[in-house]
């Protein structure tokens, strides 16, 4: 038996107008966990579904192996009568569905008489959410359950299907950390039973701590497969074969000097939408023009509630704070008015809430801006066009024009989108809401340098993120945020990672 379970050779897919692989050529040995890695737009995404039928065989050029056999998948139940399972970025689970219907859709345990064997169907979930190390009852709806437990139950609907080759896209790119490491560990424990895994991620840390083998894939490129076993890799190593060049510092220089206070958010109090329970309670933080302000808190903190809260009320049920921008207390019930008012909340869901996917470029940069484009209630599209293009320009994003379509551009490109969005408004304060999540570091450092031409500017911008390195390199200070209250004020020059712990883990009746 060959050592290879899988090769795929000299794979080329077009798409009109772009040719997103060229040549690419991939082996992944039995057993092992094989990273990819590549800046958004690298083709990553395109090769995985390739494999897995997605894009199924007579739309590209190539072979594909799986134990030395040549494969010709033509869908993904093709793929998956094979024992090769993707999980994509995007979880595919139906929230109103049980944890058990979504394990077994489509493949259902069926009784003789042809109908759902219930029994049959919860009792081996149950043995499946075992072995992925969750403890819920199988008939619990899974829109009930957290985004990492979702991702579990994913890969219990995986292991339901014979899975012997395992994709992972992004798999941790909206998990906590405790989350992550879970589900790392769960894959060393797929590797022991001898299951092998593909994952696709941007977190250099995770690659390094797991990966066996590390493909690195540059402009729809392979550029080199390295063997994380026998050679020290680092971070820095992977980061040059992804963007052919040293990076130098991920976090762009630049000199802070903040003016007058812009916004002030006082005693914010919030309460959840459905439940009887505050999700934001009495928290209060401030922005100057000309700095940039962190937002830090573990997951469940009440970080992105409070930004939406403050934000025209996008967010639960408003108890009782007071908000001041330059001075002036101000009531901003509504987005219309908070916009109105010159704030701008880039949210990090960005294909949800962020983006019209199925829009083009020129449309999206606008959305927000409309009103300054229009005259007697008609938009003109000449200057729509030419606002886009300028965005296009400036932001650096990579499409053939402002007439392409924003659900077909990377995660990268896609963010730098929503931030033209809410630049076109002109904000005197910008909230980012996870702004680089599930973006290639190269990408991140453009971000980044965006965030320095805002403030440069005068803009006082806040950054929400879940990575404290990133809030520590970008940002001038850091609230923290526990159980939705704030708990600690540090100038970031100076705070360490684990002073923000203490006070992210800070318990309420001490935070007082």
């Amino acid at each position: 038996m060959s050592e290879n379970i899988l090769e795929m050779r000299a794979i080329t897919k077009t798409f009109p107008g772009v040719k997103a692989l060229e040549d690419v050529s991939l082996a992944v040995r039995r057993g092992e966990i094989h990273a990819i890695c590549g800046e958004n737009g690298a083709g990553k995404s395109t090769l995985m579904k390739v494999l897995s039928g997605v894009y199924p065989a007579g739309t590209y050029e190539g072979e594909i192996l799986l134990d030395g056999e040549p494969q010709r998948f033509s869908g993904i139940r093709d793929s998956e009568q094979h024992g090769v399972v993707i999980i994509h970025q995007e979880l595919a689970l139906i929230p109103h569905l049980s944890v058990a219907e979504n394990i077994f859709l489509g493949n259902e345990r069926l009784s003789v008489r042809g109908v759902v064997d219930w029994n049959r169907t919860n009792a081996e979930a149950g043995e499946l959410l075992r072995r992925v190390g969750l403890r819920e009852n199988p008939i619990t709806p899974v829109g009930q359950l957290g985004v990492g437990k979702q991702q579990l139950v994913e890969i219990a609907k995986a292991l339901s299907k014979d899975v012997r080759l395992l994709i992972l896209d992004e798999p941790t790119a909206a998990l906590n950390d405790d989350d992550s490491e879970h589900l790392l560990g769960l894959l060393r424990q797929l590797r022991e039973q001898g299951i092998t895994c593909i994952i696709i991620s941007h977190k250099l840390g995770e690659i390094t701590a797991v990966a066996d083998a590390t493909t690195i894939i540059r402009d729809g490129r392979t550029i080199e497969t390295l063997d994380m076993r026998a050679d020290e890799i680092s971070q820095e190593r992977i980061i040059r074969g992804m963007v052919g060049r040293e990076l130098g510092d991920r976090f762009p220089e630049r000199t802070s000097t903040p003016g007058e206070e812009v916004l002030r958010v006082e005693g914010w109090t919030v309460r959840h939408p459905v439940q009887d329970r505050l999700v934001v309670d009495d928290a209060s933080f401030t922005v100057r023009a000309g700095e940039v302000v962190g937002i830090a808190g573990l997951m469940g903190a009440g970080r992105t509630e409070l930004a939406m809260s403050v934000f025209g009320r996008s967010y639960g049920k408003y108890v009782s704070g007071k908000l001041y921008l330059h001075g002036q207390e101000v009531q901003a019930r509504s987005v219309q008015e908070a916009i109105a008012h010159r704030m701008a909340y880039a949210t990090e869901d960005r294909k949800t809430f962020g983006l019209n996917l199925i829009d083009d470029i020129r449309g999206n940069v606008s959305a927000a801006g409309l009103r300054k484009l229009s005259r007697r209630g008609w938009v003109n599209r000449h200057e729509e066009v030419k606002v886009a293009e300028e965005s296009r320009r400036s932001m650096r994003i990579k499409a053939p024009g402002v007439m392409s379509v924003v659900g077909g551009l990377s995660g990268g490109n896609q963010q730098k989108v929503v931030l033209s969005k809410w630049v076109y408004t002109d904000p005197d304060v910008l909230i980012l809401d996870e702004p680089t999540r599930g973006i290639d570091v190269g990408a991140k450092v453009e971000i980044y340098t965006i965030i320095n031409k805002l403030v440069a500017a005068g803009k006082a911008v806040v950054v929400i993120s879940s990575e404290l390195p990133e809030l520590l390199g970008v940002c001038d200070r850091i609230y923290t945020l526990a159980e939705g209250r704030t708990t600690g004020e540090l100038p970031a020059r100076g705070a360490s990672q684990e002073r923000l712990m203490q006070l992210m883990t800070q318990e309420k009746d001490t935070a007082r």
